[in-house]
């Protein structure tokens, strides 16, 4: 992967502050629902929420 340590462009910025937007709202909806969401951390997937399965694969979990 390459990684520059020189800043985004102002549309990349944007582009990126959209997204982070967009997902936090997606984890807020879902939470409010009484869905799991399964996130990255760590270099694995982990599921976040009170019903989140117990699976192999995810042995992790967390509730929010």
């Amino acid at each position: 992967m390459n990684l520059s340590k020189h800043l985004p462009s102002e549309k990349s910025q944007q582009t990126l502050d959209a997204l982070k937007q967009a997902v936090t709202k997606a984890l807020k909806k879902k939470k409010q629902l009484g869905q799991y969401a399964v996130i990255w951390e760590n270099g694995k997937p982990v599921l976040i929420g009170e019903d989140a399965p117990q699976t192999p694969s995810c042995r992790e979990s967390k509730t929010t």
